[in-house]
């Protein structure tokens, strides 16, 4: 029996273009195209383990998700997912097809290009789809809220305090009446579809907070929660979209899988920094900013903060205190330089929770 072989396969919602490269030669060993099924993938596994004592194989990772992945790891096939953004690709190719992907991405395995992303458990893949369905459901009721609003404000009806979305202004909503019986019903559709999503996100958040304080989430949830502006839902998704810590080395790395790090265009002597690179995750980006937004102002020694930590392990705390007056000092200082806040500059929160949580520092918490 032969040694190894190199599987590149392009995949699809109905089939999967697959090509076979091996050690010894140049030359496509097998190329063809099977359905996406697992009959199949199984009787294409089987034909190949009858003649080659490896199988590594690798497709990218895109809307078709892991269950490929999954299943070639139970039939014992080595099989890495490639991010579409980080496969080398030359300039002068001009031509696309399944079959030339296929075995591009056979030559780039057998040649060790190619890095795998982080594959989460089906447990950890579950529950960051229930959050992202919360947020889903978030933008939903926000853009269900101005419709709202916006349809009073063509018909002239305006609230005359500053805060909307308030017991009081909610109150007004529910005493409007109209003369006209369509316009009425206009509006009560607007407001039922407002009430109902509020309600919705409220029970979410609620079985996202069930979840947190069960196993096996519970102690790592509460660790986080130690620093101020993390609570359950923050707390949730930094471990279900980030799931394994580990795999940073050091807080620089963890950053740049955030797009927290400059863009840089620079040759010979000239260097030329951009904005962050917004390569990571929008999502984490999004609710580290708004956590570190939280530290603006010092902390005074909170009810809330100091029920969250209490139980915690006397490190982790202390921890948290120094990440709280770190960010502080950072934001205190750019003011007193004429800088003005930005979300951008909030970017020493997310290095202070990865150097908290198992960074690069002695003294450093370990999530898993």
């Amino acid at each position: 029996m032969k040694r190894k072989i190199y599987v590149g396969m392009d995949v699809h919602k109905e089939t999967i273009r697959i090509a076979c490269l091996t050690n010894n030669t140049k030359e496509i060993v097998k190329e063809q195209q099977i359905k996406h099924n697992e009959v199949q993938i199984k009787k294409f596994v089987n034909k190949l383990k009858s003649e080659w004592n490896e199988i590594h194989s690798c497709y990218e990772a895109g809307v078709t998700g892991y269950p490929l992945y999954r299943y070639l790891k139970s039939l014992g096939v080595n099989c890495i997912l490639v991010a579409p953004g980080k496969i080398p690709r030359q300039s002068s190719d001009k031509i696309k097809t399944d079959k030339r992907d296929a075995i591009k991405l056979a030559k780039l395995l057998r040649s060790g290009e190619l890095e795998s992303i982080h594959v989460p458990s089906e447990e950890d893949e579950a529950v960051r789809d229930y959050l992202r369905s919360r947020d889903s459901l978030r933008l939903d009721l926000g853009r269900n809220r101005q419709r709202l609003m916006k349809f009073l404000l063509r018909k002239g009806i305006t609230y005359s305090a500053t805060k909307y979305w308030t017991v009081s202004h909610n109150k007004w909503l529910n005493n409007l009446q109209f003369n006209n019986e369509i316009l009425q019903e206009t509006f009560n559709d607007y407001y039922s579809r407002v009430r109902v999503q509020e309600e919705n996100l409220k029970a979410m958040d609620k079985r996202i907070q069930e979840i947190a304080e069960s196993e096996p989430y519970r102690e790592k949830v509460g660790i986080l929660r130690c620093f101020r502006g993390v609570d359950y839902l923050t707390a949730m998704f930094l471990l279900c979209e980030v799931c394994d810590f580990k795999r940073f080395k050091t807080a620089g790395s963890f950053m740049s899988f955030l797009g927290l790090v400059p863009g840089e265009y620079s040759s010979g002597s000239k260097r030329k920094q951009t904005g962050i690179t917004k390569t990571g995750s929008p999502r984490l980006r999004r609710i580290l900013t708004e956590a570190a937004w939280q530290h603006r102002f010092p902390g005074t020694g909170s009810k809330i903060v100091t029920a969250r930590r209490s139980g915690q392990p006397a490190l982790v705390v202390a921890l948290a205190e120094k990440a709280s007056l770190r960010l502080h000092k950072k934001f205190r200082n750019l003011q007193q330089r004429g800088k003005t806040t930005s979300g951008n500059d909030n970017g020493s929160f997310k290095r202070v929770i990865r150097i908290s949580l198992g960074g690069d520092e002695s003294g450093c918490i370990e999530l898993e």
